[in-house]
């Protein structure tokens, strides 16, 4: 059975990546923890130890409450299940949600986005072209390129930067999210920008995210990451001693920028979703 440490270092390195996906990978370590020393062992220590790792992402804690409450394998095979088969449900809805000849501008890796746009190339035979940017510091979004152009998908990559310069091109912006709160939309940092610029061009912005993304959490922060992903050198330089960084991993887009969530449930508009979050 894989260790705690090596289940910490591979969601804090990004190598497993994206609320769904993190909760995915935790929940599947939990039940074989849960297999081996029944929930009066270590569980609640270690449940506890894996959502603290990725704070802002809200899927595992949701995820860990539920379990909480009730403490069976089958609720943990049947939220393994869930998160599974929801982006199928969510990607089913591109059929109406995107036309044909369409370009979208998508940022970092979603999987729930990624699947939804897949969906309409697929099953829905829609001609989809996209723009993708590199998303800094980790360039997440080289990943998504890749992984679109493999379905002979076509796909443009800029720079983050240049967003506002080609969202005029672009028909729609879809965007995943790792937590939906009354706020707005928690999503990969620079998010936000994508959703200014697409109001003020007057193109749609769509947030994909499965329910259990819905955040009722009072307490609440904004992940911050090592500096050194800002600037490799900043930390290893002379030069640069003095000098202040930060790096949040995400932002929230207020509610206002979004034409729509795209869900497992349906296509809500912003208000229900704050009604769902009171």
């Amino acid at each position: 059975m894989p260790t705690l440490e090596h289940a910490v270092s591979e969601i804090k390195s990004v190598r497993v990546q994206g609320a769904k996906e993190i909760a995915l990978y935790a929940l599947k370590f939990l039940r074989k923890v849960v297999q081996e020393q029944g929930f009066e062992g270590r569980f609640d220590e270690l449940a506890d130890a894996l959502r603290k790792i990725r704070p802002t992402a809200v899927v595992l804690h949701n995820c860990i409450e539920i379990i909480k409450r009730e403490r069976k394998i089958s609720t943990i095979d049947s939220l393994i299940a869930y998160l599974t088969e929801s982006s199928e449900k969510i990607g089913k809805h591109s059929d109406r949600m995107l036309k044909n000849n369409i370009t979208i501008m998508t940022y970092c890796h979603s999987g729930e986005a990624l699947k939804f746009i897949k969906h309409g190339h697929v099953k829905h035979e829609k001609k989809i072209s996209l723009i993708a940017t590199v998303t800094q510091p980790l360039e997440q979004g080289v990943k998504t390129a890749r992984e679109l152009v493999q379905l002979k998908i076509p796909v443009t990559l800029i720079l983050d930067n240049a967003v506002g310069f080609f969202m005029k091109d672009v028909d729609a912006v879809v965007v995943g999210a790792d937590a939906l709160r009354k706020e707005g939309v928690v999503n990969k940092v620079g998010t936000s920008l994508l959703a200014f610029s697409a109001k003020h061009y007057h193109k749609p912005f769509y947030v994909v995210a499965n329910v259990m993304k819905l955040d009722k959490r009072g307490d609440f922060r904004i992940e911050e990451r090592p500096v050194a992903e800002v600037y490799r050198k900043i930390t290893t330089t002379k030069d640069f001693r003095g000098i202040k960084a930060r790096n949040p991993a995400f932002d929230i887009t207020p509610w206002k920028y979004v034409t729509a969530v795209i869900t497992d449930e349906g296509v809500l508009k912003p208000s229900q979703v704050i009604r769902r979050l009171k």
